[in-house]
């Protein structure tokens, strides 16, 4: 399609809500900014893994504990069921991640060998093997039976004596428990109990002994490859999802690098693929015309370029040659970002005294609108700073802040498209739009799961992508 001409669109009230959007997305990445290293610490910080054997908790007549808490040991002679040696770990199993793991060792299996490892819920009966009572899942030692919620078992792997070392984990990603023996993956089964679960462990014959590893040492099972197998499977079901004939990967890409402008790049990308064909139409599946976003490429290469650069004067120019109607009104959305750009390109090389004159005729207009003060505050207080990419306020000094600035005015200028059919679909392109869905669907899953599971960060999901 052809630049613009007369016949392109004034902007409506619709219209000028884009900038509001963008605008957002600037205070949103603000937050972002200023949040992201206090959210990579807090994700683990919430939860605090169990480290040591819960000593108050357990059925003390029957046991000795060492003094580190890691190790027990049962004492008495047996008389009945309800002579169990069971001890709780001191924190339930952190359930923000992918998968949960601990280890015993089973230093000595006593008379009979009756130990057991697994999971139980806060307010197990602490006198009973897991498995035995509700609320609780086991794997016993002396007959390799799986016992989940009541006293019978089922068949589930080998016995486990003197020497051996077995784990229990939670797997959130599959919602299931998996036992292991001497680093080899026993089995696993379906996660049917709810609410904080607590690491368990049981002794029930004289002499019987285990020792603890919570993580405080490497575990004989390769949890990391587990991990890594299991995040594999994860990825194998997605790439299973047959893509419809009329969309491709190589579509997606293409719209997306229409979508800003990137016209160089698209270029390029044709000569890649050896694409012949003329401009592809993804509509039946996206709702998106190819040709909305073809419209005005040139003009919104052309200015995303000089944005990128840093040359507002010039971008202001060309908007008023081209798209008159974007900026005519000078307190709009579009123009204040415009206006914080240039004051920040200013602050950038170093011409403090322009931008304080500049900011005095261009900036202390918007301070009494609510919705632009806190962006105002906040370039005014780059001036405060020697160093102020370092500072609270750095977030504006960076390049991704010009690629706000330079998104604003693309989507601005295709909603002066008369053919475009919705002014959201100006906003993101199809590919954004697939990975907001891919992100509310994980999202939506997790919920699904009790928020069980790792938090999903659609940013390291990319990065195994591209590693695979």
């Amino acid at each position: 399609m052809s630049e613009s001409n007369g016949n392109s669109k004034r902007p409506n009230v619709e219209d000028q809500d884009l900038g509001l959007y963008f605008l957002e997305a600037c205070r949103g990445r603000e937050m972002r900014e200023r949040e992201k290293e206090k959210e990579k610490e807090t994700e683990e910080e919430e939860e605090e893994a169990p480290r040591e054997l819960n000593t108050i908790n357990s059925s003390g007549g029957f046991v000795v504990v060492s003094t580190d808490k890691l190790s027990v040991k049962y004492t008495n002679v047996n008389l009945h069921g309800h002579d169990v040696g069971v001890i709780q770990a001191n924190k339930p199993s952190p359930t923000k991640r992918l998968i949960y793991y601990f280890e015993i060792h089973v230093k000595d299996a006593g008379v009979k060998g009756q130990i057991s490892i697994g999971f139980t819920s806060e307010t197990f009966k602490m006198r009973r093997q897991p498995g035995w009572e509700a609320n609780s899942c086991g794997y016993h030692g002396d007959d390799g039976l799986l016992y989940r919620g009541h006293g019978k078992g089922e068949a589930f792997g080998p016995t486990y004596t003197s020497g051996d070392v077995v784990g229990a984990g939670i797997n959130y990603a599959a919602q299931e428990f998996f036992f292991t023996k001497n680093g080899q993956v026993v089995g696993s089964v379906y996660k049917d109990l709810k609410g904080p679960l607590f690491p368990t462990i049981a002794v029930h014959s004289q002499n019987e002994e285990v020792h603890v590893n919570f993580g405080q040492k490497p575990f004989t099972f390769d949890l990391k490859e587990f991990e890594a197998q299991e995040r594999m499977k994860q990825q194998l079901k997605i790439e299973e999802i047959s893509v419809p004939p009329n969309v491709s990967y190589g579509r997606i890409v293409r719209s997306y690098l229409l979508h800003y402008g990137y016209e160089d790049t698209l270029n390029s990308f044709d000569v890649a693929s050896k694409s012949t064909v003329p401009p592809i139409y993804i509509a039946q599946e996206s709702g998106v015309d190819e040709q909305e976003i073809t419209y005005a490429l040139n003009h919104r290469k052309t200015l995303r370029q000089l944005i990128r650069n840093g040359d507002i004067d010039v971008s202001f120019g060309k908007l008023r040659e081209w798209y008159p109607q974007i900026v005519e009104d000078n307190t709009s959305a579009t123009c204040f970002l415009l206006h914080c750009q240039k004051f920040i390109e200013l602050v950038r090389v170093g011409a403090l005294e322009e931008a304080v004159r500049y900011g005095r005729i261009e900036l202390s207009s918007f301070y009494d609108f609510p919705v632009f003060k806190d962006l105002v505050q906040d370039c005014v207080a780059l001036l405060a700073y020697e160093r102020p990419l370092e500072s609270s306020v750095g977030y504006l000094l960076k390049d991704s802040q010009r690629e706000v600035v330079a998104d604003t005015v693309n989507a601005m200028i295709l909603s002066t498209n008369p053919n475009m059919k919705e002014s959201k679909h100006c906003l993101q392109s199809y590919l954004e739009r697939l990975l907001r869905q891919l992100t509310a669907c994980c999202l939506e899953r997790r919920a699904l799961n009790g928020e069980q599971g790792e938090a999903f960060q659609l940013q390291r999901l990319l990065s195994s992508s591209r590693r695979g």
